[in-house]
């Protein structure tokens, strides 16, 4: 089922979803699913599974030679989003990026997805590589999340790359994007970031699920802005209970996101990483609740690889 049908048949209730990593590789799927197995009583609508690009990493020789080697440290996506629809009949939502695909290849992907009966994908466009400053497309890749949408529609309405294809039959993706309620950190005002969200949802995008964010005001006032610029797709909060004291520097380094002052102060002050997941948790249960008063219609949590303490907010809100 499609998201925007999840939250259709919903009718104003809020529900809850989930964002999770692949595992390590030399992992198996049963980490995912120890991770996953304490959630699905909650009738989780849908599970989303983050895709993560190649890396490089250099080997330098005594002679001074550098030997560049493609890594992926977390292979998978779409085996586990084919498992995790096996196993519980949720929904699995892989991610699409830009980022190590050329067109062709985005294609093919896609076109596996359908045939795994997989109803929705993420379009992103990925982060940069570390040795990049900027993101750098494939050759003939797509170079923006806004391109990708506009070839996943494409395929939405039959069109393929290939013009000379006969009788070609249309994918049904519904299609997700992501937006910042402070900004994606790359772009220089809050505004044009907006405004290239609107042309991805102009594009064919169906939702939008937000960054990470601890002041529900600037999710309000994101919202709010996005009307005021005619974006009517549901606008999904993603959202995450901090759980140890290195995320109180990790989060806004790696995410670009502000903590507030008072969050700031009591996780400081923590004993340990166990007072500070409670803090987290507490913090977390609130922001939620105050979003269910606004009928949001879906909460996102961005688990990763910690379900336990997501399971707890859950739990607290339902």
């Amino acid at each position: 089922m499609k998201v925007v049908e999840h939250i259709e048949k919903s009718q104003g209730r809020t529900l809850c979803s989930v964002e999770i990593l692949p595992p390590l590789k030399g992992q198996n799927i049963e980490s995912t699913f120890r991770g996953l197995d304490p959630l699905i009583e909650f009738n989780l609508p849908f599970i989303d599974v983050t895709y993560h690009r190649e890396e490089f990493e250099y080997t330098e020789y005594p002679d001074g030679r550098l030997e560049k080697r493609i890594v992926r440290k977390r292979p998978g996506t779409v085996g586990i989003c084919a498992a995790i629809q096996n196993r519980y009949k949720i929904d699995a939502i892989p991610h699409v990026l830009c980022g190590s695909f050329n067109k062709e290849e985005t294609e093919n992907f896609l076109i596996d997805l359908g045939f795994l009966g997989i109803d929705n994908v993420m379009a992103l466009r990925g982060d940069s590589l570390k040795n990049e400053t900027y993101f750098v497309p494939e050759r003939n890749g797509n170079r923006y999340a806004t391109e990708l949408v506009s070839q996943i529609s494409d395929m939405n309405k039959g069109i393929y790359l290939d013009k000379e294809l006969l009788d070609t039959a249309p994918t049904n993706f519904c299609i997700g994007v992501a937006g910042y309620p402070e900004k994606h950190m790359e772009a220089p005002s809050l505004e044009s970031d907006i405004h290239f969200l609107k042309e991805k949802v102009r594009n064919g995008a169906d939702y939008i699920i937000t960054q990470m964010f601890f002041d529900n005001r600037k999710y309000f006032d994101f919202v709010d802005k996005c009307r005021e610029e005619g974006i009517t797709a549901p606008i999904i909060p993603g959202i995450k209970p901090i759980a140890t004291k290195k995320q109180l520097n990790m989060i806004p380094l790696r995410f670009k996101v502000d903590l507030p002052d008072e969050l700031v102060k009591m996780i400081v002050k923590a004993k340990n990483d166990d007072a500070v997941k409670q803090i987290g948790i507490e913090w977390c249960t609130e922001q939620c609740r105050e979003l269910m008063k606004a009928r949001v219609p879906v909460i996102h949590f961005y688990a990763t690889g910690r379900t336990e303490n997501v399971r707890e907010v859950i739990s607290r809100i339902q």
